[in-house]
């Protein structure tokens, strides 16, 4: 009878980057001892796509179709955020009636941000329902924004200065329809989810956050409301017209899993505050600020005279970035998203630093699921709300950088033994010219250093060396024989870690080894006629 062996040492388990719950191609690299969490190491580096990059490369206008890519759940917001930095660092005045958009905009989007949030997360600790529930309203806010941008998801709808266009006819009628039905499904959620008992067993108590660790990690948003900290950029830095409006900040104390549902839920019925007052007192007036076209622009009087006159293109605004730099921030629906940019005189940004908030609240996930359960890893980090577009970094550098060390033990004697044969067959001739008194060969390259390049081009293109009783075919394969098996050789060569060489003998002798097959190797080639010598 066999009797099944109890391991007793820990088990490391790969979670994503394809699993369900990750929430985009995120893998979690987890050593458990059993169901306990001993540690979890995030790795990124799937879906990085070099948008800072992409943007010191392209002007303002040309880099805001791109930025939608970032956070593609909350859109307005990385719109709104790239307008802002060159607004600021140009003075730009933004009309009111624009401002009032910009905040019904802002809020919506914060509101389909938190709903595709809410469903997910359900999933992720076992309710199914209110992941179909919620895809309901989050279908209504989008038919808002293809009336008003032409797009769903990817709007394309800000401007420095502005907004693309004004609100269609009859889009704050159906606007005011949309937050009256809304508030009646906040409180059909609440009435599912807040109170069940399952839900609370998963949730409550589960990856607390105190309010100096969510200091000292620097989270933003409801990660940091949830712990007790009142702090919204919305009321703080008053951007736009916010301080206008009448609504309350979201917080909480306990700093778990629960209280950071709470918080995103009241967010919801306070945007739908801010979105009525907004649209019961939007000004009238222009949607954008259309003087600003004439400023600050490079220009080429000539160009444009001839395409005004001729061609009748108008040239699309660009906006000549100053010689200064600035930090820009926003509220976004998972915390502060901001960009630090530095201007240099030129339509490009010279430097366009991104602030995800997400890349910054997924650092304390590895410190809140130490000695929890497996299971609660799906609960903390489906409450710390995070999108792959705008968390990914460049980390498969550290891969390529480590396959480089692992390659250059190799590629360096190899470059090494290149470089002195060369030597040695540039040497050999410059004897042998020596030797037959003539002044030598012909000189390729500077002081002759490229002439054994040019023997051996030479010897392999255009001389025929093969002796007349010599096997064709062996004679062919002869040098590739000797050259795959030196190649082969370095399989045997006893290395260590890091490609060190473990025992300098084995691997001399077994040099040796392998260059006294080439001598027999020769009289096989030739037909076992050693007189006439070949060199391999």
């Amino acid at each position: 009878m066999n009797v099944p062996a109890t391991r007793e040492d820990l088990m490391i388990v790969n979670m994503g980057p394809h699993h369900p719950s990750m929430h985009g191609v995120l893998r979690l690299i987890v050593t458990l001892d059993g169901e306990d969490v001993i540690d979890c190491e995030p790795i990124l580096g799937y879906l990085h796509r070099g948008m800072e990059k992409i943007a010191e490369n392209r002007t303002i206008i040309q880099y805001l179709p791109y930025v939608t890519r970032w956070d593609y759940l909350a859109t307005m917001f990385t719109e709104a955020i790239t307008v802002n930095a060159p607004e600021q660092l140009g003075n730009i005045q933004v009309p009111k009636r624009a401002s009032y958009i910009r905040v019904i905009m802002l809020e919506l989007s914060r509101i389909a941000s938190h709903l595709l949030w809410l469903g997910p997360f359900m999933a992720d600790i076992g309710a199914q329902t209110p992941f179909f529930y919620i895809f309901r309203e989050r279908e209504l806010v989008y038919d808002l924004f293809e009336a008003a941008t032409g797009m769903r998801m990817m709007h394309n709808y800000f401007r420095i200065g502005g907004v693309a266009a004004d609100l269609p006819y009859g889009w704050i009628d159906k606007c005011l329809d949309f937050c009256d039905y809304f508030l009646t499904g906040v409180s059909e959620y609440q009435k599912l989810i807040t109170r069940n008992p399952i839900f609370l067993e998963r949730v409550e108590g589960v990856g607390i956050i105190g309010v100096e660790e969510a200091i000292n990690w620097g989270l933003s948003g409801p990660m940091l409301r949830a712990s007790g900290i009142q702090w919204d950029l919305r009321k703080v830095d008053r951007y736009e017209c916010y301080d206008e409006f009448d609504w309350e900040v979201q917080w909480q104390k306990e700093g778990d899993s629960l209280s950071r549902y709470l918080v995103r839920i009241g967010e919801m019925v306070e945007s739908i505050k801010i979105i009525q007052q907004a649209l019961e007192g939007i000004p009238g007036g222009p949607y954008e600020n259309l003087e600003i076209r004439c400023f600050d622009r490079v220009r080429n009087p000539e160009l444009n005279d001839f395409d005004y006159r001729f061609i009748s293109k108008k040239p699309s605004p660009t906006f000549e970035l100053s010689k200064q730099e600035l930090y820009v921030r926003v509220e976004a629906p998972k915390g502060e998203l901001g960009v630090f940019l530095i201007g240099d005189q030129n339509v490009f940004p010279w430097r366009w630093k991104i602030r995800p908030p997400g890349f910054i609240n997924l650092q304390i996930l590895p410190q809140l699921v130490k000695r929890m359960k497996l299971a609660d890893i799906m609960t903390i980090l489906g409450s710390i709300d995070i999108i792959m577009g705008e968390v990914d970094r460049l980390e498969y550098l550290k891969e390529v950088y480590g396959m480089i060390w692992v390659l250059v033990p190799i590629l360096t004697p190899v470059l090494g033994i290149t470089i002195g044969v060369l030597a040695i067959v540039w040497l050999e001739r410059e004897i042998s010219a020596g030797i037959q008194q003539r002044i030598g060969p012909e000189y390729a390259g500077p002081l002759g250093i490229l002439q054994a390049l040019a023997d051996g081009t030479k010897l392999l293109f255009k001389e025929n060396l093969l002796p007349s009783r010599g096997d064709t075919r062996l004679f062919s394969i002869g040098p590739s024989i000797a050259v795959i098996s030196i190649l082969l050789s370095y399989l045997i060569i006893p290395f260590g870690s890091n490609l060190v060489l473990s025992d300098l003998n084995i691997g001399v002798f077994l040099w040796i080894a392998i260059s006294s097959v080439l001598l027999p190797l020769d009289f096989l080639c030739q037909d076992m006629d050693p007189i006439i010598n070949i060199p391999f």
